[in-house]
């Protein structure tokens, strides 16, 4: 057996940096890094240029493409990107403690702005078009800068990420996680077994049995740390894949469902609908206007 990630993730800047900065291209990357279930004490912040893929951040699901720009609060638990870039992509991930320049750094008048939003992103901010474009290039060249120089460039991102008004908040009803190592691993082999197999029947012996627990005991110990049960999650993602399908592929919406795990495709529409607030020919229609 493999030993398995850490999932509390440990992070190390370089000697005599208080931040951590680090650029991915996928050709030196894919296949390597495999996302895992973590979390940190540190705020992220992170720019993927020409990526596509699903957003799984506590317990918030949904898919991304072309790009997205996030900022990430400390300990909230969510799943690397690196492996689900497109050729040529890239991401570039800035991490950070929250006191890194001090226990009262953003606490004085002039930072409460950049501290209003370090509470927001407890919840996970995903930036808009707007921002995105304007800060994005700036978050990319950070690898570029070096000491002094590179906390002021990240003063200037964070700046303005606070006064953006282009947002979203992600994980906005929250998200019941124990910060317990083996609970987070229990979750991520839970989370790993979903998402390759979502698109078959995933039974809940099948599953209990991955953790080691009764079906009872798993039912009760999922719904207390995802606020859900296991089949609505599965379901989430199977739709957050239609919604990747409908965007990429020309296949007709009864085969989408098919594809994605549904075998009925009345209950397909049904659960598209409740979670994203609308049918899925209108989910389509859609993405033709929406300029990335």
């Amino acid at each position: 057996m493999k030993t398995r990630k850490p999932t509390l993730e440990k992070i190390n800047p370089e000697f005599g940096s208080s931040i951590l900065v680090r650029k991915h291209n996928i050709d030196a990357y894919q296949g390597e890094i495999k996302p895992f279930w973590h979390f940190h004490p540190e705020i992220e912040l992170v720019y993927v240029n020409k990526g596509k893929g699903k957003r799984h951040i506590g317990n918030h699901l949904s898919y991304f493409n072309n790009s997205q720009l996030l900022l990430l609060g400390a300990n909230l638990p969510h799943n690397g990107f690196i492996d689900r870039l497109t050729i040529n992509g890239s991401e570039t991930i800035v991490q950070f403690r929250p006191e890194f320049l001090g226990n009262h750094f953003f606490s004085v008048p002039e930072m409460e702005g950049i501290n209003s939003l370090f509470e927001r992103a407890k919840s996970g901010i995903l930036f808009g078009v707007k921002t995105k474009s304007k800060i994005g290039r700036k978050v990319e060249k950070l690898p570029e800068k070096e000491g002094f120089k590179q906390i002021l460039v990240l003063l200037e991102i964070l700046h303005g990420l606070a006064k953006a008004e282009d947002y979203t908040i992600l994980n906005a009803d929250g998200f019941a996680f124990e910060t317990e190592p083996q609970d987070s691993t229990k979750v991520d082999v839970i989370f790993k077994h979903i998402n390759e197999n979502f698109q078959s029947h995933i039974s809940l012996d099948e599953i209990a049995d991955k953790v080691s627990m009764t079906v009872p005991a798993f039912c009760r110990y999922f719904k207390k740390v995802t606020g859900k049960t296991f089949t609505k999650l599965v379901n989430e993602y199977r739709v957050v894949h239609a919604t990747k399908l409908l965007s990429e592929s020309q296949m007709s919406i009864t085969n989408i469902s098919f594809e994605c795990g549904f075998n009925n495709f009345s209950h397909f529409n049904k659960l598209f609908k409740e979670f994203t607030g609308k049918s899925a020919s209108k989910y389509r229609g859609e993405l033709k206007l929406i300029v990335q």
